[in-house]
């Protein structure tokens, strides 16, 4: 394999670098994935485990794939064969995994448009349920579910009752996914060049509307229910051990190793840039901003949690006042449950009656409600802002921010497809930049096209859950086990030294050498054993009729295809060894007549 590694471009400056890692890092996670985390383990409580794995695994890990991508000046296919010509394998499975994340993912960023464009209307779509043919009263589908879940299931889907039931493609979504592959491909159209400009802002807007929306979220009613619900730590939750995988497996994902965006991008940076401050910095900016989108996202669940309560005991106040006949002013929201109890006490047969439609009111369970991905983003966030004075001002700003976030991370993502591509020669030669970029965002826009069917959220969900974790948790495990035993934890020390002018201190070495590989190996056989027990593997159908999701396990074809999209990406690496050997051996035949003999060496640096 030819590589191309000459006149490579580079970063106008370490800024833009930072600002690239910082704007594929903090992506969707860490608004809607980091919320629900604290939310199922304990609020504050889930900080010290989360805290603990940044330092563990996380950092260390992000500082080795920086220091491969600058030393080898190569996006991961190029790297992984530069350090051992059989491990280029490792360099393959991380553009697949790539690849499949690029498929889904520009897919919510399509959503992100197709809600941005619904907001400039009086009233917000998801407002208020639509009415029915006859205009005679709601569409019955959006009455027993609620406008939010109507609009996103019903308008933005229009999604099947299950996978089985393809349908057609959604016009409209196809229309917002083709206008997002096409902004994704003009931030990226001129490599590093045009992609170095575009992170100043979308690495930076987001946070400017976090901070807007935390200003505006901390004054809303019931705001502050959420946010000491939040730094109310449960620490008993501390002794379950899926609290712990849980906080390693988010700082994994949330600081994208393994897919070679990291490589890639550190390959543009110049020999003797500071990647180890840089290591530490986006690091600690990616943690600290899914703490910070946290508060803001707890302080939203606190308005519509203390709204849903209240709301339920103005429904029990209107019920009581209306069925003993009371004086108006008898019952107030302060003293519901007082009246509630007094009531059945001093009139039981009545009250009997009305049991079947009284509602337990309680605040702490609106709170307990866990809502992660699509559901807290589209769904709870959409509900709360509808709630808001202005809400289409809101609205946009929500929207905006989740599009910036989806399109900063989609640059890493591309990237980590395009760099390892660019360097083979005989592709550089026979393609510009700009007509090799176009031609993997046709591709990837082309293969999407299958998500914006019916259908097409059930196979979202499919990648989402099965396309990324298994083959990540592999490849960045036989990174660190390459890097620390094969290539040699001494040689690596060399390299970095030649880059920096000092070595790594012990605690980098420790991390690499022993407390990284025993937490990913750990992690690993955990799925595994997950993956075994969990038996069957179901997914969420939406029910038309009941208006809520139900639980059905995939058919055939469909396990088929989570058993390909966990072995596809992983395979690359014993059949790419395997390929090598061969070559090596055919190599040493050939040479025999001649009496040569060959030496194997690991290819330096």
């Amino acid at each position: 394999m030819e590589m191309e590694k000459d006149a490579r471009p580079s970063w106008d400056n370490p800024m833009q670098f930072v600002l690239a890692c910082v704007s594929y890092a903090v992506g969707l996670g860490n608004v809607w994935r980091f919320p629900y985390l604290c939310q199922m383990h304990g609020g504050g409580g889930f900080m010290i485990p989360y805290l603990l794995m940044l330092i563990l695994e996380g950092i260390p890990l992000f500082y080795m794939e920086l220091a491969i991508g600058q030393k080898m000046r190569l996006g991961s296919i190029g790297a992984w064969s530069a350090i051992n010509p059989y491990l280029g394998g490792v360099g393959i499975a991380s553009v697949v995994t790539s690849l499949y994340l690029c498929l889904y993912y520009n897919v919510i960023n399509a959503w992100s448009f197709w809600y941005l464009f619904h907001s400039f209307q009086s009233v917000l779509p998801w407002a208020e349920c639509p009415v029915n043919s006859n205009q005679t009263g709601y569409i019955e589908e959006c009455e027993v579910a609620t406008p939010t879940q109507y609009f996103f299931y019903r308008e933005t889907l229009n999604i099947s009752p299950s996978i089985d039931d393809n349908g057609g493609i959604h016009m409209g979504q196809a229309l917002c996914l083709v206008l997002a592959w096409m902004i994704v491909y003009l931030f990226i159209v001129r490599g590093v060049k045009s992609t170095g400009k575009v992170v100043y802002f979308t690495a930076t807007f987001p946070y400017v509307v976090l901070i807007i929306y935390l200003i505006r979220g901390v004054t809303l009613h019931g705001a502050m229910n959420g946010v000491k619900y939040m730094f109310t730590p449960k620490l008993e939750q501390l002794a379950d051990p899926r609290t712990w995988i849980n906080a390693a497996t988010q700082i994994f994902f949330s600081l994208g190793l393994g897919f070679g965006s990291l490589i890639a991008f550190a390959s543009y940076n110049h020999h003797n840039n500071n990647f180890e401050r840089q290591a530490i910095v986006v690091s600690l900016i990616n943690s600290g901003t899914s703490i910070f989108a946290s508060i803001v996202t707890f302080s939203i669940y606190g308005f519509k949690a203390t709204f849903n309560y209240e709301s339920c005991l103005e429904r029990m106040r209107l019920l009581l006042l209306n069925t003993f006949d009371m004086a108006e002013d008898t019952i107030t929201l302060d003293n519901v449950d007082y009246w509630i109890t007094e009531l059945n006490r001093t009139h039981p047969d009545q009250f009997a009656n009305l049991a079947p439609k009284l509602d337990t009111c309680d605040l702490v369970a609106e709170l307990d409600t866990a809502v992660e991905g699509t559901g807290l983003a589209f769904i709870v966030y959409s509900e709360a802002i509808k709630n808001m004075p202005a809400s289409q001002l809101w609205s946009v700003l929500y929207f905006s921010m989740l599009l910036l976030l989806g399109m900063g991370s989609m640059l890493g993502n591309v990237t980590a497809i395009i760099t390892p591509l660019c360097d083979f020669k005989v592709l550089a030669r026979n393609f510009s930049n700009e007509t090799l970029n176009g031609l993997v965002c046709v591709f990837c826009l082309l293969l999407g096209l299958g998500f914006t069917t019916r259908s097409g959220n059930y196979w979202f969900t499919m990648f989402n859950e099965y396309g990324a974790t298994f083959s990540l948790l592999f490849i960045v495990l036989i990174e660190i086990i390459t890097v620390s035993y094969v290539y040699g934890l001494k040689r690596f020390e060399k390299d970095i030294e030649d880059m920096l002018g000092h070595r790594p201190n012990w605690y980098w070495k420790i991390m690499w050498a022993v407390v990284s590989p025993v937490l990913l190996i750990s992690l690993f056989i955990f799925y595994i054993v997950d993956y075994i027990r969990g038996g069957t593997p179901t997914y969420q159908a939406w029910d038309a009729v009941l208006g809520k999701s139900v639980v059905m396990e995939y058919p055939w074809y469909g396990q088929a295809f989570i058993a390909l999209l966990l072995v596809s990406s992983v395979c690359c690496v014993p059949i790419t060894a395997l390929y090598a050997f061969c070559k090596k051996k055919q190599k040493e035949a050939k040479s025999v007549p001649h009496h040569e003999h060959t030496v194997s060496t690991v290819s330096g640096v």
